[in-house]
This record gives C-alpha cells, sequence and structure tokens, in this order.
C-alpha cells in the first residue's frame, strides 16, 4: 500500500510539473512569434502570426492545476509553510496528540473541499459549460485537476493522519528535521578544504 500510495504523489508531483513546462512552452511560443513578427516587420514582409489564442486563460488554468497537483507531495516534503513554534514547544505526548487533531481537521476539509470540487467536475459536465475565451474550453477539464489535486491531498492528509497514530511521527516531520540538520552543518569552502588537506 505504502508503494502506491508513494506512487501516487509522485505522479501528482510529475503532472505538476508537466502543467508549469506546458506553461513556459505556450510563452516561449508566444514570444517567439512576437520577435519573429517584428523582425518581419522590419524588413517589410509579411508577418508570420504567430499566437497562441486564450493564451492567458490556458495558463491560468494549468497554474491552477500545477497548484494543486502538488499540494500532497509538498505536504509530505515539508515544502509547505508551517507554524510550528507552539508544537515544538510542547511535550512529544501533547505534540503527537496535537498533529493528530491538526490532520484530523485538515484531511476533513480537504476531503469536504475534493467533495465538492468533484461535484463542480460533474455540473459542468452535465451543463456543458465551456470558458469565455477565444477558444471555448470545456471547464471540467481545468477543474478536474483540481479536482484530482484535492483529492490526491485529502489521501495524502489521511496517509498522515494515519502515520501520526501507528507510530507518532508524520513524514513531514522527519523531512523538517532532515532539513534542519543539513543547515546546522557547516559549510565547507574551497579554501577550508585546502587547509585540510595541507
Amino acid at each position: 500500500m505504502r508503494a502506491i500510495l508513494d506512487g501516487l504523489y509522485r505522479a501528482s508531483s510529475a503532472a505538476a510539473a508537466v502543467c508549469l513546462c506546458v506553461i513556459a512552452g505556450l510563452v516561449l511560443v508566444q514570444v517567439f512569434g512576437r520577435i519573429l513578427d517584428a523582425a518581419l516587420r522590419a524588413l517589410d514582409m509579411p508577418i508570420a502570426g504567430i499566437t497562441v489564442p486564450s493564451l492567458n486563460e490556458i495558463a491560468g488554468f494549468l497554474f491552477v492545476a500545477a497548484t494543486f497537483l502538488a499540494l500532497a507531495a509538498t505536504l509530505r516534503k515539508a515544502d509547505h509553510i508551517r507554524v510550528s513554534m507552539l508544537i515544538k514547544a510542547v511535550p512529544l505526548s501533547v505534540r503527537r496528540v496535537l498533529e493528530a487533531l491538526v490532520l484530523l481537521i485538515g484531511s476533513a476539509i480537504a476531503a469536504y473541499a475534493a467533495y465538492h470540487a468533484v461535484l463542480q467536475v460533474v455540473d459542468s459536465i452535465q451543463f456543458s459549460t465551456v470558458s469565455f475565451g477565444v477558444i471555448a474550453i470545456p471547464l471540467w477539464i481545468p477543474q478536474s485537476a483540481l479536482a484530482a489535486g484535492l483529492v490526491v491531498f485529502a489521501i495524502s492528509m489521511i496517509d498522515e493522519l494515519t502515520t501520526v497514530l501507528t507510530s507518532g511521527v508524520p513524514t513531514y516531520q522527519a523531512h523538517e528535521e532532515a532539513k534542519s540538520e543539513m543547515l546546522q552543518k557547516p559549510v565547507i569552502t574551497p579554501e577550508d578544504a585546502e587547509r585540510g588537506a595541507s
């Protein structure tokens, strides 16, 4: 089961990365088209007219997809911003209870949001809702990415809750501690390395 869940989180994170790469590619095409048109105008030649219709809208949809698809992976790798002053100030037994409580509430909120996001996708399919841009994009397509991201995030929250209830140490806490240890190690400069070698 662990391998399946980790694979799900990796796949969701990879899909988020693909969305960002597609945004970059579309923007590059648009910029290249503008540069080419400017060069052709300067040479008194007909312009190529290379554009990406509805680029702003498509990029927005892709950005939202990337954001939501990356939620689970960023939670597990401790890349979300967390305020942990209280939780670090209490004894370990209290910390475990607080972690479980916060994860329970977070799981409920994530599951609620995921449920309603899926309902929104179903509504968009039933009513054939499309975007208002130059290209009429069926809204269920970007909404599906958002819903999928929320579903995977809810699963990851429940996964972390289960981990806290069974072993006591959530994955994100282990990652936070590993990052703290890395930051506390002294940085060895090339000059230090040379002095150590001689």
